[in-house]
């Protein structure tokens, strides 16, 4: 495979060749064709240059954003079923969740003993720097309050694996990196919903209480099946045993709602009824983390493929988001990823300063600048969809998921190749 991917990368010039005489001589199925598998041959191609291999999701996420502009009909239906639909998106970003939660262990949560001063640090900067540069950002450019929603909703969510990744590439302090990543998930029922309310609230109208609720399905409840599965497999006997226990509680809970739910006179607006969803969803994390479990121990590499899933996910909210949201997207595209750029560096830059101004050494800074930075663009995208407006409140994040793994990517090697020139030269720890 590795060998064929050079054939597709030579190939790329030829189908833009393609486009260009397509585009020159009016014949649209040519100009179209021909950009989609340009940049599909460039995805698959750029893996066989080292230099840039790390840029393969990348450049899928352009294709997905370029064949969403170009045939938005096609990938927002499939015959009748709408690619948009309530269950669909649930579904993707749980597997989004629960891919990302299979790269984390429950060791994550308790780093905070470990690294308490930069832990606060980071979360602090992350819930403020953030959501406050994106309401900055969002009225000075003048969008639209939808589409600037979007971009608070994107700076008010927690951080996402991409921090752990960038972080690891830059040689930074990992610990302190997923110990902030795992308390900003944590943290996100409440306060993402809370800064949406203060931030947005005018701008598109926020149910707090619903919000959180939403978040719990689509980010804890697939983490903690995530968790499930950690425990299975790192964990003594007895905490299999009370997990097997349970997993049987949750098949024979859910066997009765199925069949018997009807019969329960609870008002599906009431607070009773979404705290029964949650109790159905977490008997169902159960389920799945035991089932994955029982896969794994047939087929242990299955850790290893998760991530992909979770990759396909968020291609997916941006190739639908993209097609959903293309008109906005013609009109203010250029607008919205200069709004990015903004939005993403002043997070690398007040979250590096206010580590370094707090005593945190040079690395943990660093880190905390990824942290700050890098926001969860799924969890923005499934909640877009989750309010039914993923062609305006969901743009945001499909402008800006592509542009934050870019600018980690460079940042975290141009941190790295100075870390190691200034071991080499023994430069002391300045900036």
């Amino acid at each position: 495979m590795f060998s064929m991917r050079k054939y597709f990368l030579w190939a790329a010039p030829l189908f833009f060749i393609v486009a260009g005489l397509g585009w020159l001589q009016q014949i649209e199925i040519l100009w179209k064709l021909g950009l989609i598998f340009g940049f599909s041959s460039i995805a698959i191609g750029v893996g066989h240059l080292k230099v840039v291999s790390g840029y393969q999701y990348t450049f899928w996420i352009i294709t997905a954003v370029c064949a969403g502009l170009i045939y938005p009909d096609f990938f927002l239906h499939i015959g009748s079923f709408d690619m948009r639909n309530k269950w669909l998106i649930l579904i993707i970003i749980q597997m989004v969740m629960f891919g990302m939660g299979t790269q984390m262990s429950i060791e994550d949560f308790t780093g905070i003993r470990k690294s308490g001063k930069g832990v606060l640090i980071g979360l602090l900067g992350h819930f403020t720097i953030m959501p406050i540069m994106g309401f900055l950002i969002a009225k000075t450019f003048g969008f639209e309050p939808e589409i600037a929603a979007g971009i608070i909703l994107i700076g008010s969510c927690s951080s996402g694996l991409a921090s752990n990744v960038m972080t690891y590439i830059a040689k930074g302090n990992l610990v302190l990196s997923v110990t902030v990543t795992a308390m900003s998930t944590l943290a996100a029922p409440i306060m993402t919903p809370f800064l949406m309310k203060i931030f947005a609230g005018t701008l598109v109208e926020v149910h707090f209480f619903n919000m959180m609720m939403e978040i719990i399905k689509i980010v804890l409840v697939p983490l903690a099946a995530a968790m499930i599965h950690d425990m299975l497999k790192n964990y003594g006997e007895t905490a299999k045993k009370r997990i097997y226990v349970l997993t049987i509680l949750s098949v024979f809970w859910l066997t009765i709602v199925i069949f018997f739910g009807k019969s329960f006179s609870i008002s599906e607006e009431g607070t009773a009824a979404h705290i029964l969803e949650i109790i159905n969803f977490t008997c169902g994390a159960f389920i799945v983390g035991t089932l994955y479990h029982l896969l794994y121990k047939i087929y242990p590499k299955i850790d290893a493929i998760m991530p992909y899933f979770s990759m396909f996910g968020i291609i997916y909210f941006t190739l639908v988001t993209t097609a959903a949201g293309r008109d906005n997207l013609i009109q203010i595209g250029f607008l919205l990823f200069l709004a990015s750029v903004l939005h993403n560096g002043a997070g690398y830059f007040f979250g590096y300063w206010l580590s370094r101004l707090s005593g945190l050494d040079k690395k943990s800074s660093q880190t905390i600048a990824f942290e700050v930075g890098l926001q969860n663009g799924g969890m923005a995208s499934g909640l877009a969809g989750a309010m039914g407006k993923l062609a305006t409140v969901g743009l945001a994040s499909a402008v800006f998921s592509p542009w934050m793994n870019v600018s980690g990517s460079l940042l975290a090697n141009y941190w790295r190749k100075k870390g190691n020139q200034e071991e080499t030269e023994g430069v002391p720890d300045t900036v």
